[in-house]
């Protein structure tokens, strides 16, 4: 290619790496300023989006998962299209090992899930479940989350209704949340040794799992799709590092 040709090329792929970028970074704003209104109101960010049945987003926190992706996607966004705005080495150097160090994370990730399901399994329990002990039915988001979750999915717990012996629900109420009650339509329920029928037995855990493994098609394309984007991300940004030298 001629000296133009390759500037034209070099201009191009600067001003697509600028706005992708931005693209991630309003994205970011975006996302965290979602984890704070959820954190903040969260019953009523789901009763306008509804219960967000199905997703093993509803395990967790949903307010500290969107703040700290939004927070990932800003730093990001910000390092990619500042670092292409100025043509600075050293932020597309840290672009690129940002994004390396996620993409390597995601794989890592990947495999515990696929190759260690039961270790992920152990993981996942010793994190949820000293949550649900400690903040369900005292944190108003945390526990409408959970709610509709075991509504939704019709299950108890992380692993089963044991999670909530010695909680904070348990010592307070005298009882399991009403949605651990095949049943009954009242906010809490006893055990009872004489009809062990009253209780539901599977945890969310298990069931969402499940519901995953049935749309495995459709989360490998978006992981396939997203690993792909990460790849790309960190080509352009090494095609503009390494043009830079030639300026």
């Amino acid at each position: 290619l001629s000296p133009g040709a390759k500037m034209g090329c070099f201009t191009f792929i600067k001003v697509m790496m600028i706005l992708f970028n931005l693209a991630i970074f309003l994205s970011g704003g975006t996302l965290l300023g979602v984890g704070i209104w959820v954190k903040v109101d969260g019953e009523s960010f789901l009763d306008i989006f509804g219960a967000l049945s199905s997703s093993i987003l509803q395990v967790v926190n949903l307010s500290y998962v969107f703040i700290v992706i939004g927070a990932i996607l800003l730093v990001i966004g910000f390092l990619g299209c500042y670092g292409a705005q100025k043509e600075s080495k050293c932020l597309l150097m840290m672009f690129f090992s940002v994004v390396l160090i996620i993409f390597i994370a995601e794989v890592a990730a990947a495999v515990v899930a696929l190759v260690f399901t039961g270790l992920a399994e152990t993981l996942l329990t010793g994190l949820v479940t000293p949550l649900l002990k400690e903040n369900y039915g005292l944190d108003p988001s945390f526990s409408h989350i959970w709610n509709a979750t075991m509504s939704e999915v019709h299950c108890c717990g992380l692993n089963n209704y044991t999670d909530f012996d010695d909680s904070y629900f348990y010592k307070t109420h005298n009882g399991y949340p009403g949605q651990c009650c095949n049943m009954s339509a009242s906010a809490y329920c006893h055990l009872l040794p004489s009809s062990p029928a009253w209780f539901l037995l599977q945890g969310c855990f298990k069931q969402i799992l499940k519901e995953i493994k049935t749309n495995a098609g459709v989360a490998g394309g978006v992981a396939a799709g997203i690993a792909a984007l990460e790849i790309a991300a960190m080509a352009v940004s090494m095609y503009l590092y390494c043009r830079l030298d030639e300026k």
